[in-house]
């Protein structure tokens, strides 16, 4: 065949970088999340409690406001580890709901489109592919959790002075590492039930009853055998678990019980798993989600 014109040119434009390209899959997937004024009206309400604690701090440390607004100065909240403890808790549960509002579609809608030969048939590894999709999630729940809650302890730190930030700069740690392991169990558990549940509604339910059904069964177990050992078959329990541990409170619980004999009540010390268990038993769940992930996030899918 004859060529007669040769205007094809090269691409002389600027790369992305390889350690960038992941961030392509964010970019337009919050542009699609927040084409949702649902979506967004949510993600708003998320902050209502940030702005809330701000208003407590800023007043233990007005003494104008206070005597203008006629607060006892004892009514407050304590500003400390309980404190940052709740916060942390609060928003941690509405980056749930988050979580299962965006999580259920962003692996799926690939699936059912038949999209990850395109993706993968680029400069572009499964690796990337699972961490551009993830960091949809994180980049969102970031924005709720420890952004907001380190702002508020710098807000803290900076009305109350050096002396509190240096005594008390663990709580920022605790903050940043609680919000961020439960984001990312959040993400690879949306993940893994996205790539294996295409239906959205039926994803959804789903990683609602991946935190409700255990932390029923486990409630059993714990009134059964008065322990609080059924606590590792559930999520919302290990990350409880976890927050207390990092802010240092550690639960220790009395309860009784009717002997053999009929005879009367005895006290039981009630503990609940050690540390070290929740925090080995969310990372077997991280792995176990990544294994999920990398048996469907492939380029092809063999049909049996």
């Amino acid at each position: 065949m004859a060529l007669f014109e040769n205007s094809y040119r090269p691409y002389e434009g600027g790369l992305t970088p390889e350690w960038a390209r992941f961030l392509v899959l964010p970019r337009y997937a919050l542009r699609d999340v927040f084409g949702s004024k649902f979506f967004t009206a949510v993600f708003c309400l998320c902050f209502i409690y940030p702005l809330v604690s701000a208003i407590l701090v800023y007043l233990r440390h007005n003494s104008n406001a206070i005597a203008i607004m006629q607060i006892d100065v004892r009514e407050l909240l304590p500003i400390g580890a309980s404190f940052f403890q709740f916060f942390v808790e609060v928003q941690g549960w509405l980056a749930f709901i988050l979580t299962v509002l965006v999580g259920p579609v962003l692996v799926s809608r690939d699936l059912t489109n038949n999209a990850l030969p395109l993706y993968l048939c680029r400069p572009f590894s499964r690796a990337e592919y699972v961490l551009g999709k993830m960091t949809v999630l994180v980049i969102l729940l970031s924005l709720v959790t420890w952004a907001p809650g380190l702002l508020l302890f710098l807000l803290q730190a900076y009305l109350e002075g050096a002396g509190w930030f240096a005594s008390n700069a663990w709580m920022a740690g605790a903050i940043f590492v609680g919000s961020m392991t439960w984001i990312v169990l959040l993400s690879l558990l949306a993940l893994a039930i996205s790539a294996w549940v295409r239906w959205r509604v039926v994803a959804g339910a789903a990683l609602l009853g991946m935190f409700f059904i255990p932390s029923a069964l486990g409630g059993v177990v714990n009134q059964l055998f008065f322990t609080r050992m059924g606590n590792l078959i559930s999520p919302a329990a290990l990350m409880g678990s976890i927050w207390r541990g990092l802010f240092g409170h550690f639960r220790r619980e009395v309860g009784s019980y009717e002997d053999a004999w009929g005879r009367g009540f005895v006290e039981v010390v009630i503990r609940e798993p050690p540390l070290w268990a929740s925090w080995l038993v969310v990372a077997l769940i991280c792995l176990a989600c990544l294994w999920l992930l990398s048996r469907k996030v492939r380029a092809y899918e063999v049909i049996k």
